[in-house]
């Protein structure tokens, strides 16, 4: 098979990528903006990269001849920026998915997985969080990928393509971006313990999150491919607060951090955790402890933050 991996040198997407090219079971394709994804995330994998946007309709063509399958990865992914710019999030997120089916149906394309986000819950008070549970998105973000499954499970069929939606939970693991103005919790941690320098938490930091590791993640994305349509959630099957999850950080890196709150972020919710029963039955099962899984992240980190990779 070949296969198109959009937003394929991001953090997410590069691991997708570098699986696929380990397999060598076909040409792998990369498609992204370099918006925040890098270039260096692929550096050494033998895949062909081209530069553009999902909502580049000439792009998404080229790139979709002789594809297979695609893992969807390319999004605005961030909740707070997307509370800054929802239109744009809406433009590539939720329409950027529309394109890419109207083009993988063009270009004869017979698989899609869509990397959707357990943000779509909400704060739903129910816990863990089934797929089945009503929808309560809180961030414009949540709501595109909303639509995109939607786009997804109604589009797929008649245009004659295989769908599989995936609702990640909290992701984290090397290559993850600790500089960006809109980093996720564990990266920003990590990097501001490896300093010394004090760790935010939004809010009281009770609030729980599941958090599952990246390789996990591409497991999941691989028996998506395999499974047919559907959605799964994709997490760890635990949570932990995020005051836990700093203090294990400062304990780890030996950090002399102090932990200070800040104002609760529009858009966050309170508590998320993954009920995995449904993507179990399909062969997923998370391999990486946490602890091991922080570990690896933190060494990949020290070497990043010492300029050797």
């Amino acid at each position: 098979m070949n296969y198109l991996v959009t937003g394929g040198a991001g953090f997410i997407g590069s691991h997708v990528a570098e699986s696929l090219a380990e397999r060598g079971d076909g040409l792998v394709r990369v498609l992204d903006n370099l918006r925040t994804g890098r270039h260096d995330n692929l550096d050494g994998l033998d895949v062909e990269f081209v530069e553009g946007s999902v909502t580049d309709e000439d792009v998404l063509c080229r790139s979709l001849r002789n594809v297979d399958a695609v893992f969807h990865l390319a999004a605005m992914v961030s909740v707070p920026e997307t509370m800054e710019h929802p239109l744009e999030c809406m433009e590539i997120n939720a329409l950027g998915t529309i394109q890419l089916l109207a083009a993988a149906r063009r270009q004869g394309v017979r698989h899609v997985v869509l990397s959707s986000t357990s943000a779509i819950y909400g704060d739903h008070p129910a816990q863990p969080k089934e797929e089945s549970m009503c929808p309560q998105p809180l961030s414009p973000y949540a709501v595109s990928k909303l639509n995109a499954e939607m786009s997804m499970q109604i589009l797929g069929e008649p245009w004659g393509i295989h769908t599989t939606s995936l609702r990640y939970f909290n992701v984290f693991g090397p290559r993850q971006d600790p500089g960006s103005a809109y980093a996720a919790a564990i990266p920003i941690f990590l990097s501001r313990a490896l300093r010394d320098e004090d760790i935010v938490i939004f809010g009281d930091g009770e609030q729980t999150r599941d958090f599952v590791y990246v390789k996990d993640v591409v497991q999941a994305n691989l028996l998506a491919l395999e499974s047919g349509d559907g959605i799964y959630n994709v997490g760890s099957g635990g949570t932990i607060s995020v005051n836990e999850l700093a203090r294990k950080i400062i304990s780890m890196t030996g950090s002399k951090s102090r932990i200070v709150h800040a104002d609760p972020r529009p858009g966050d919710v309170r508590h998320s955790g993954a009920d995995i029963g449904r993507i179990r039955k399909i062969g997923f099962a998370p391999r990486v402890e946490c602890e091991q899984a922080l570990e690896w992240t933190v060494q990949h980190l020290r070497r990043r933050l010492s300029g050797e990779g």
